[in-house]
């Protein structure tokens, strides 16, 4: 047991993460302390007027590689991995048992350093990811979302053109899934130049936004992803950048400025299924770049929980509603995003 002050924080100088739960939508880790020490508070006031001592405590940043020990729970999800020898790519599919959905997730195990060309990188996973589906009586109609992760930002656009001959709308009639686009390290880790994860529901009875016209509601979607997708009740949203919707520029005004309006852009997509993030969200995953001083991420960080209490005050019809969870914040901080 831990008896905490209010003069001074836990500052962890040894620790393990342990993996709980490998599910490629959802893994779960535990944070297993091995050695701490306390650090006095300072107080003292941004320029923003937050008080940044007193929030030093709600965010970790939290380093180091992933330790797996005993055995994955596996309740709810199994686990399958495959390697085929031609190409040398190794392929992980869980599958989960409740509401009908699974995830696929594949990259290129041997490309890592050798690997130069992100076009030929994508083709093969894009290629193994659609014969998967196929296997389990499924198409590129049934994906509700993708995570797409490639190692250099700066071949967004070729990894779009690749995207788009493999997921169109012909193939997708009920409209393409909703997508997020993030660089990530994976060269160091030996994950190739792209790795995908596609969320998939067994039956294709979904509703999607895709709004491709420019006007001043939300940022549109001219590329081949959808704005969002509702499935079962549970609405899957793309990512949001800050955006202007007008221009579709990013806002000027630094970081904290850009979330405001992707909160704002993201608000207007919910709004569009009649629902709002400041009362509905499940789990928000913010993503910021490494570029971002760590001062401004415990501002960010702030600014989040401000402007949702705001639009929720803002929201609020005098009626009773039932009470809400509050939602889980995910913050990860990566190399960069688009539009840098």
């Amino acid at each position: 047991m831990f008896q905490l002050s209010q003069n001074a924080r836990i500052v962890l100088d040894e620790f393990q993460i342990v993996l709980h739960s490998p599910d490629s939508i959802a893994p779960v880790g535990i944070l297993h302390p091995l050695a701490f020490h306390l650090e006095n508070k300072v107080e003292s006031i941004s320029s923003n007027g937050i008080d940044e001592a007193s929030n030093l405590d709600t965010v970790f940043e939290v380093e180091g590689d992933v330790q797996q020990e005993g055995e994955a729970a596996s309740e709810f999800v199994a686990i399958r991995s495959e390697r085929s020898g031609v190409t040398k790519q190794e392929l992980k599919v869980s599958k989960t048992m409740k509401d009908s959905v699974f995830s696929i997730s594949c990259w290129l195990q041997d490309s890592s350093k050798n690997s130069s060309d992100l076009q030929k990188d994508l083709e093969v996973v894009l290629m193994r990811i659609e014969a998967l589906l196929v296997e389990n009586s499924s198409s590129w109609e049934n994906v509700l979302y993708i995570h797409l992760y490639i190692a250099d930002m700066d071949e967004f656009a070729v990894a779009n053109e690749t995207y788009v001959r493999f997921i169109t709308q012909e193939k997708c009639h009920y409209g393409v899934p909703s997508r997020s686009t993030i660089e990530l390290p994976l060269l160091l880790v030996g994950l190739g130049r792209a790795y995908i994860e596609v969320l998939v529901a067994n039956d294709p009875t979904k509703k999607v936004l895709h709004v491709q016209s420019i006007s001043c509601w939300a940022p549109s979607c001219i590329g081949p992803y959808s704005q969002a997708t509702l499935h079962n009740e549970i609405l899957h949203m793309a990512g949001q950048l800050g955006l202007d919707p007008a221009t579709m520029l990013l806002c000027e005004g630094g970081p904290v400025a850009e979330l405001e309006q992707a909160l704002e852009n993201s608000e207007a997509v919910a709004r569009s299924f009649n629902c709002s993030i400041s009362t509905s969200a499940m789990v928000f995953v913010i993503y910021c770049s490494e570029s971002i001083e760590k001062s401004e991420r415990i501002i960010v960080q702030k600014k989040t929980e401000t402007l949702l209490k705001q639009m929720k005050s803002n929201h609020a019809d005098g009626t009773k509603k039932s009470k809400v969870l509050d939602p889980i914040f995910l913050y990860v901080l990566v190399p960069d995003l688009p539009k840098r």
